[in-house]
């Protein structure tokens, strides 16, 4: 079952990547945008299941290292992190759809200030705090594609937007980081601008997503590890 469930990554993570990037432009030309969308969503929804599918049946295995409190209370807080900037990826995001035709802000704010890829580094937060407290093979597989799909996407997402948008884009990349934290370090941006929708909303996602962790998998996570 580890084998299948290798392949079935593969194909989740190589399918994203193609028909997102090299494949979209000629399926698009040739079915129209709308059949286009409705046949990636389908085939995306079909190999997630398949990946999550053959997951929960794959043995476990014995745990690869030794998870601890103090490692819990580090996921917790960067988990906390991510549901902030899962939460501010959706507040005036020019990477989202329907956004190419708009220019980017003069000034990056909230989670942008962070990262301009706030949605995908949360995905990849997620993945790695999951891989930390369940350090087995079949989660690192499954957790690994989606960090690993979450990060190469927003790279080729940035090569995409260079050509649709040379001036705009290479703008906005001069203004923000990929890396997290790595424009405010470097002074090209400002760690401000996040007013009191953004970190409340992740901190209510993140209580409410912790909190369903016990019923819905079985394992209390975040604070309710040690309050629930």
């Amino acid at each position: 079952m580890l084998v299948w469930l290798g392949v079935f990554a593969v194909i989740f993570v190589g399918s994203h990547l193609l028909l997102s990037h090299p494949f979209r432009a000629p399926l698009v030309s040739r079915f129209g945008e709308p059949a286009f969308l409705a046949g990636y969503s389908g085939f995306a929804g079909v190999t997630l299941a398949l990946l999550i599918n053959t997951y929960r049946y794959t043995p476990t295995g014995m745990p690869l290292w030794p998870v601890g409190d103090a490692l819990w209370m580090a996921v917790t807080v960067i988990m906390l992190i991510a549901s902030i900037l899962l939460v501010g990826s959706f507040m005036g995001n020019p990477a989202l759809p329907k956004a190419g035709a708009t220019t980017a802000p003069n000034t990056a704010t909230g989670a942008f200030v962070v990262t301009r890829h706030p949605m995908n580094w949360s995905f990849a937060l997620w993945a790695a705090c999951h891989i930390a407290v369940f350090p087995t093979w079949p989660n690192l597989i499954l957790s690994g594609a989606i960090a690993f799909l979450a990060l190469v996407g927003s790279a080729l997402q940035d090569r995409k937007k260079e050509a649709l948008q040379p001036d705009r884009w290479r703008d906005w990349e001069a203004r923000t980081s990929f890396w997290p934290f790595a424009a405010v370090i470097s002074r090209r941006a400002r760690l401000a601008g996040f007013g009191w929708i953004v970190p409340g909303g992740g901190v209510l996602f993140w209580l409410a997503a912790t909190w369903a962790h016990r019923p819905a998998a079985g394992v209390a996570a975040g604070i309710w590890r040690w309050i629930g």
